[in-house]
């Protein structure tokens, strides 16, 4: 059975009317299954997974952008969130009898009938990227909404698919292939944004960190905590309890401790079973040593 993993990324994560209708385009395609969604208010941003055959993913995929287009007004959006548009990411993850190389060739033709059906430019990212320069998605992203405006213009950073200007309620989206990451986010029990934009850059593969990983430092505006918002492309190459230790060591470097951590979404469950092995000190674990992944 082939089966591909989505994970959007739509900016907004305060108006719940709205989220559902974004999820109801997703929950209407057939051939798919939505599994999960996470809304932040302070990052105004939800994250929702769902999976299906190929060519269910893409047709829901697209919906949930055109129904993001319609209900959200990028000119009225703030968020702690890095964002150029409303359908802002959106990667497709190969999982079961699909390879990297069919979903780069799915994100392609994704990528194109948003571009052409929806008006919306869309820069293509990670493994789908077209150009070298733009596997980052940070460099995507860079200057946001508000400054890819004006930068869309200019050749170099002109979109793959759709007009080389901005929609005018939905700005632009990224689309892109890639392998399963953990979205993990650390609270520090300081509200000193510096501290934990330190620790991001200190974590980061594009600062010199680890190369896997890319992190912010942003203030949680409702409990007026920093948080270091990270991205662990790859959990077998740092793990969690590797990137837990690091924050906490760097925190301790300010006179911060770690109030609480947590995953935005769906987890692989190996990634969870590194911490316990870590934690625990196991020898010899064996992941079918657990109960239900035996069943």
């Amino acid at each position: 059975m082939k089966i591909v993993e989505c994970v959007p990324n739509f900016s907004e994560g305060r108006r719940r009317d709205v989220v559902e209708q974004i999820l109801d385009a997703i929950r209407r395609t057939a051939g798919v299954k939505l599994l999960d969604s996470s809304s932040d208010a302070s990052h105004n941003r939800t994250v929702a997974t769902f999976v299906g055959d190929p060519q269910g993913v893409k047709e829901a995929a697209l919906a949930a952008a055109e129904m993001a287009a319609s209900l959200i007004d990028m000119e009225k959006h703030h968020g702690e969130h890095p964002r150029i548009g409303a359908a802002d990411v959106i990667p497709l993850i190969p999982i079961s009898g699909v390879t990297m190389d069919e979903c780069v060739e799915l994100a392609r033709e994704l990528g194109q009938e948003i571009g052409e059906k929806l008006s919306i430019p869309v820069f293509l990212y990670e493994e789908a990227a077209a150009k070298p320069e733009r596997r980052n998605l940070a460099a995507v992203r860079r200057g946001e909404y508000e400054g890819l405006k004006d930068a869309i213009s200019l050749p170099e950073r002109r979109p793959d698919f759709g007009p080389a200007r901005m929609h005018p309620r939905a700005g632009a989206a990224a689309v892109g292939a890639r392998h399963p990451l953990v979205a993990y986010n650390i609270n520090l029990n300081t509200g000193d944004l510096r501290v934990a934009k330190a620790i991001a850059k200190s974590i980061r593969g594009s600062s010199g960190g680890y190369p896997s990983i890319k992190a912010l430092g942003v203030l949680i505006e409702e409990t007026g905590a920093a948080q270091v918002t990270i991205n662990v492309c790859n959990f077998r190459d740092v793990s969690l309890p590797r990137v837990f230790e690091t924050v906490k060591s760097e925190a301790e470097r300010y006179g911060v401790s770690i109030k609480s951590s947590e995953i935005v979404g769906l987890t692989p469950m190996e990634a969870l079973l590194d911490a316990a092995v870590f934690y625990l000190r196991l020898d010899g674990f064996q992941p079918d040593q657990v109960l239900e992944k035996r069943l």
